[in-house]
């Protein structure tokens, strides 16, 4: 699951906000974010609709349904969330036949939020008392930063390490590299070996977007006067800076990314290392399955010697969309799924999904050795770094506009036509132009 929080900021400065931006959507424009959703049992049998893109979710269901006859879960499966799902909710909830529950990656339920797409579940007393169950900065995601709130369950989170060669390191005589500027080294040596250290993706802006959460960036911030757009801050040209210099150097492969190219060059052993989040493990293995046994997973590399910062690539939560008349049930299920041993298990096992729990990082099945990985029990690793994730990195109401802008613009400076800040700053000035024409406030 790809894919990313809100910055805590008062509830009534954000109601007030996202109460605003209700002009350019939405079913209700007079509720917003609005108080908690009544979280009263039904008084007989219900039958709740569920849409997820998990693979094998239906045998998760499956399991929920043989145990709670009085409340059944119909699913549906579709593509993920960008690829059409965001649209059919929204074209749904317009129509008012939503299913109850959706899922929806953490950055784009502001979006949600801002067009009065889902429910404020806060009313459902088991959800507030199921906080303290999941990693702190994964529940700030669904609270939004605002007080007496909740907008969905989180289910997963992507916290990110380094994943490297273990074995062309070991023959070559070249060190893991702990840092961003040992990075850039390591990354010179390979290259004179005809290799590349790893790919520059210029496509999924979720994985830059990992870099500067973890350098301290802050894209997207908001308060009683309106949104802040800061693309453009001082942590993210750092970090454009930095993948600028290794493609002008000719140090990493520019491939689109999940793509038969950018597989093949993992499994011929011409790319070394990938930074990402936890569920690329199994990416790597499916990818590049002739390299079994050759792959480790370290820390992700640090801008300062001794530092201990992660960032966070990836995770979607269950939220109950806006017209649900079964808020009560829905929570009930959708706490299952993401807190029960018995359904995270599943999860993993099914999906690969990596729980947004604190207990669930302890699954027996994320505590074993992976012999892809030649035995390394690589999610110690990954849960480590899901303590080291800091918890402000903000999202806006148009992300999936955002990425595709500035994707445009790193498709044109891998070609040479411009920069990677340039292409933040395209993608500022087109965010803040979307927020306008919605009616959103801006400060600038």
């Amino acid at each position: 699951m790809k894919h990313r929080i809100l910055a805590a900021t008062s509830g009534v400065a954000l109601s007030a906000l996202l109460l605003a931006g209700c002009a350019g959507g939405g079913t209700d424009s007079g509720s917003g974010s609005g108080a908690a959703a009544d979280c009263a049992p039904a008084d007989g049998p219900v039958t709740l609709e569920f849409t997820s893109w998990i693979p094998g979710i239906e045998k998760v269901v499956d399991m929920w349904n043989t145990e709670n006859p009085d409340i059944q879960v119909k699913v549906q499966t579709g593509p993920n969330g960008n690829n059409g799902t965001y649209q059919n909710f929204f074209n749904q909830i317009a129509a008012g036949n939503a299913p109850d529950l959706g899922q929806i990656e953490y950055d784009a339920l502001p979006n949600f939020l801002v067009q009065d797409g889902v429910e404020n579940i806060a009313g459902c007393s088991d959800v507030v008392a199921a906080k303290d169950q999941f990693v702190g900065w994964a529940w700030n995601q669904v609270a939004l930063g605002e007080d007496g709130a909740v907008y969905g369950i989180p289910q997963d989170i992507g916290p990110m390490a380094l994943f490297y060669r273990k074995d062309l390191f070991a023959a070559n005589g070249i060190a893991i590299p702990t840092t961003w500027d040992e990075y850039t080294e390591a990354a010179k040596k390979i290259r004179a070996l005809g290799g590349y250290i790893t790919n520059f993706s210029q496509s999924d802006i979720n994985q830059f977007a990992g870099f500067v959460w973890q350098a301290g960036g802050q894209w997207f911030g908001n308060d009683a006067d309106g949104w802040t757009v800061s693309l453009t801050d001082s942590a993210s040209e750092k970090v454009a800076d930095y993948w600028q210099s290794l493609i002008d150097q000719d140090l990493v492969s520019t491939y689109p990314a999940w793509t038969d190219e950018w597989n093949n060059a993992y499994n011929s052993s011409q790319v070394w290392t990938w930074n990402s989040a936890v569920w690329g493990a199994n990416s790597i293995s499916s990818g590049a399955p002739d390299t079994a046994g050759g792959w480790a997973v370290a820390d992700l590399p640090q801008w300062n010697a001794g530092d201990k910062v992660s960032g966070n690539w990836g995770g979607s939560s269950i939220a109950v969309l806006k017209g649900s008349e079964h808020p009560y049930e829905a929570t009930k299920f959708a706490l299952w799924l993401n807190t029960s041993e018995e359904a995270l298990t599943a999860l993993n096992e099914e999906a690969n999904i990596y729980p947004a729990t604190t207990e669930g990082l302890k699954l027996p099945s994320l505590t074993q050795g992976v012999e892809f990985y030649g035995g390394q029990k690589i999610y110690d690793v990954f849960a480590k770094a899901a303590t080291e994730v800091t918890p402000d990195f903000v999202w806006g109401p148009t992300m999936t506009k955002t990425y595709a802008d500035v994707s445009d613009g790193f498709k044109a400076a891998v070609s040479g036509s411009g920069t990677l800040a340039d292409a933040l700053q395209k993608g500022q000035d087109a965010t803040i132009g979307a927020l306008e024409s919605q009616s959103i406030p801006v400060k600038k």
